[in-house]
């Protein structure tokens, strides 16, 4: 995740305005020449004023600390656990197929779920995959780590497939490069941290039970954090609906106040010319 936030940098606009080449100046020849936009171009932190994103790129990483956790450390839980089980495998398999449908699938029930409600398909994937996560050492028959495994990637394919919609609602055409690129950032970190803490509470405490369990708690702190969204998204589209009101109505005022002086005058002169 962390090489493609680095890979995030050669992406570059395919234009830019007249006026940001008149204000840009030699420096944005500079990185022109190069091939590379301005600084400014690749860091737009103005996206942060919008709230609704920023608790989005803060509950997204914050849900994926144990994210990888099953991915890395399962198949050791397996040998663990089933010792006299063939091709134990198969469980990452069934993770990864179950994620193809389910990218596939919410793909397209997003297409019917209006604006920044899509959210709410993010929390419930959210919700299952922590579920999913805790239920793991629970599992004491294979086929019924098979099947949690098929349902955790079928929300895993939810979560990935709705990021880039998501982040169009949230800030729009313009921005949603810069967008999804800190957010990938961000996810980076707890991405990483997450399996060698998992690791260590193995070394402590002889299984793997405790680190599935604690991995399960942050995708739902997360998916909590993420149902704020749509509220505080909604509560800033009246803000600026009822701003927006304000000036029309403003607007109107001048222009009957413009029209009644212009015709009062057109009046005064017809009297006048009466007399």
């Amino acid at each position: 995740m962390f090489v493609l936030f680095l890979a995030g940098f050669t992406y570059r606009p395919l234009g830019s305005s007249t006026k940001d080449k008149e204000s840009g100046g030699s420096r944005s020849s500079l990185f022109s020449r190069r091939k590379f936009s301005p600084p400014k171009k690749i860091f737009n932190f103005a996206i942060f004023k919008v709230t609704a994103y920023a608790v989005w790129a803060v509950g997204i990483p914050l849900a994926l600390f144990g994210y990888f956790v099953p991915y890395v450390h399962l198949m050791k839980h397996v040998n663990e656990r089933f010792q006299d089980k063939k091709n134990k495998e198969i469980v990452l398999t069934c993770i990864g197929i179950t994620s193809g449908v389910g990218r596939l699938l919410f793909g397209r029930i997003a297409d019917y779920v209006p604006g920044v409600k899509k959210v709410y398909l993010q929390v419930l994937s959210f919700f299952f995959i922590g579920l999913m996560s805790m239920m793991i050492p629970l599992c004491s028959v294979f086929g019924a780590l098979i099947a949690v495994c098929l349902i955790m990637g079928l929300f895993d394919g939810c979560f990935i497939s709705i990021m880039a919609p998501i982040a169009f609602e949230l800030v729009g055409a313009q921005d949603v490069s810069q967008a999804i690129g800190f957010l990938l950032g961000f996810m980076s970190i707890p991405m990483t941290v997450g399996p060698p803490i998992a690791g260590l509470l193995r070394d402590k405490l002889g299984s793997y039970d405790m680190a599935f369990y604690l991995a399960g708690v942050p995708p739902l702190i997360g998916g909590a954090v993420l149902c704020f969204i749509p509220w505080i998204h909604s509560k800033k589209q009246r803000e600026v609906n009822k701003t927006t009101g304000k000036e029309k109505m403003e607007k109107m005022l001048e222009n009957q106040n413009s029209l009644l002086s212009s015709s009062s005058g057109i009046f005064k002169k017809e009297s006048d010319s009466i007399i």
